[in-house]
């Protein structure tokens, strides 16, 4: 039995507890500062969560963001990074305080960042936070990103699921497949670290773009447009194209796509609303990772990528940095 501390109580990082209590671990989930609230709520009731739409493990321990130094005091043997792409800072801190080296880290968090001028994935953000003022004591510290089809409500109604565990040390990966894997949460490693990071973070656009077509002939040829501009987006940073063709790409995209918060703003966008009209009207409280990544990485994409060579992923961009309604020439 491991001892798992998952820090982030939003849906994935939720329902990822449930396999981990499954397995006959001792699981801590603890939320953010700005999830105190419904912590609060969980704890109070009977522990049915109305996003996943389940009741959580009884097994399973609740706490606020307050008690999250007294977990560390604890001594996990994982520990688990669920928090948004907005909070990877906030938590980076505080793991360069607390966190004990040969603990190891899985992060659940996907996105992308501009960082010493490229754009690379979020575990290398983090480790970078983590190392800056003490680099010798967690020099030889790495991560393993989750990425892949996985839906958090069907997660956490134990339907079957399959991931990859992705980290440059694929010995790292496979050790940590042992402590997670159930017969419904099912476990790929690779070591294409950067590629599946890069898969599970464009894929959000390209969710957007095939959303925003209704005719079943159109979006088609769009998914397999946008399978391409995966594919050679990754190449451009050295990844393997099989990544692309794996459950961190090719699968991802098509769960995305056919449902979620990415594909639901699609749809808001190819019926001629800008990203902004449709995010106050329609979904002024959602997070849309897609957008959020588009802000992030836009003025890097708009400039350094030519338009011939990506025009959804221009298409997109231009779209919601620019605020204006999306249009898809040339594909």
């Amino acid at each position: 039995m491991s001892k798992i501390l998952i820090i982030g109580a939003g849906a994935m990082g939720t329902a990822f507890s449930i396999p981990c209590v499954d397995n006959g671990h001792s699981v801590a989930l603890i939320g953010s500062p700005l999830e105190d609230k419904l912590i609060d709520k969980l704890n109070e009731g009977k522990r049915f969560h109305q996003i996943l739409d389940c009741y959580l493990p009884k097994k399973l321990k609740l706490f606020k963001a307050n008690k999250l130094y007294e977990n560390f005091k604890s001594k996990p043997n994982v520990v688990v990074i669920a928090v948004n792409s907005m909070g990877i800072e906030w938590i980076g801190k505080i793991l360069s305080k607390f966190h004990n080296p040969k603990v190891p880290i899985i992060l659940l968090t996907k996105g992308l960042t501009i960082f010493n001028k490229r754009i690379e994935p979020l575990s290398y953000k983090l480790l970078s936070i983590i190392k800056k003022d003490q680099f010798s004591k967690f020099k030889n510290l790495s991560i393993t990103s989750v990425a892949g089809p996985c839906i958090a409500k069907s997660l956490a109604k134990k339907k079957r699921t399959s991931v990859v565990f992705s980290n440059e040390f694929l010995e790292n990966a496979k050790r940590h497949k042992k402590i997670f894997e159930t017969h419904y949460y099912k476990i790929e490693c690779s070591k294409d670290h950067r590629s599946a990071q890069y898969c599970a973070a464009i894929k959000n656009f390209y969710s957007m773009i095939i959303g925003s077509v209704s005719d079943l002939n159109t979006a088609s040829v769009i998914f397999y447009k946008s399978f391409l501009e995966m594919s050679k987006f990754i190449k451009i940073y050295g990844g393997q194209e099989k990544t692309a063709h794996g459950l961190a790409g090719l699968a991802d995209l098509h769960v995305s796509s056919a449902g979620g918060r990415n594909s639901k703003m699609g749809k808001y966008l190819g019926d001629g609303y800008t990203y902004r009209k449709a995010k106050l009207k329609f979904m002024k409280n959602e997070t849309v990772e897609g957008a959020d990544l588009a802000f992030e990485l836009g003025p890097k994409i708009l400039n350094k990528y030519h338009k011939k060579n990506f025009p959804l992923m221009h298409s997109l961009v231009e779209s919601i940095c620019l605020n204006k309604k999306l249009t898809l020439k040339n594909y």
